[in-house]
């Protein structure tokens, strides 16, 4: 409902200023049902923010450029895809995915965090597409296995995709003299 962070949030019902249907919640991953109990925190009542779903969220696609991180805050004072958004009053938009700061594309940014974890979970299957530039050599060997089996990356394994080559790129002498590589 956008009055704290998770984690605030635990420290606020530990702190016994968290209140359901009048009566103090104390234990963490209590479970309240929005369009029945009343859910308030010092005295304030909670009020769940509205759904994309209904028309009445808010849900914006924004170009990140490269250079930009998708974060809250960098604290090596980089830019974030929240420098480049207004944030509604009293809202807090979450990114949907992530890209990384050298590249650029369709973002999504939300207030609704049921549309916000349908579309990141992997059990809803939400298909995504990418393009890519490899510079060097394309090793199509491993991408035929990584699309059949996955592939390992630093942060965990991949689940198997599609994938195709659209186009390829020389290194003649005529790209090197544009600083560029040309079609071939």
């Amino acid at each position: 409902a956008g009055v704290a962070s998770s984690r605030r949030s635990e420290d606020l019902i530990a702190a016994g200023v968290v209140t359901v249907n009048g009566r103090i919640v104390t234990r963490l991953g209590t479970t309240v049902e929005p369009s029945r109990d009343r859910v308030t925190v010092r005295g304030r009542i909670v009020r769940p923010r509205t759904a994309v779903s209904e028309g009445r969220g808010i849900c914006l696609a924004l170009h990140k450029p490269r250079g930009v991180l998708t974060t809250r805050s960098d604290p090596g004072g980089g830019r974030t895809v929240y420098d480049l958004v207004d944030e509604p009053p009293g809202g807090r938009l979450v990114y949907v995915g992530r890209l990384d700061r050298e590249t650029e594309g369709l973002l999504l940014l939300t207030d609704d965090g049921r549309l916000a974890h349908r579309l990141t979970h992997p059990r809803w299957e939400v298909e995504r597409a990418y393009t890519a530039d490899v510079r060097g050599d394309l090793d199509e060997r491993r991408l035929r296995q990584g699309a059949a089996h996955g592939m390992e990356l630093p942060d965990g394994r991949t689940a198997p995709f599609m994938a195709r080559v659209t186009r390829r790129y020389g290194t003649g002498a005529l790209a090197r003299r544009r600083g560029a590589e040309e079609p071939v």
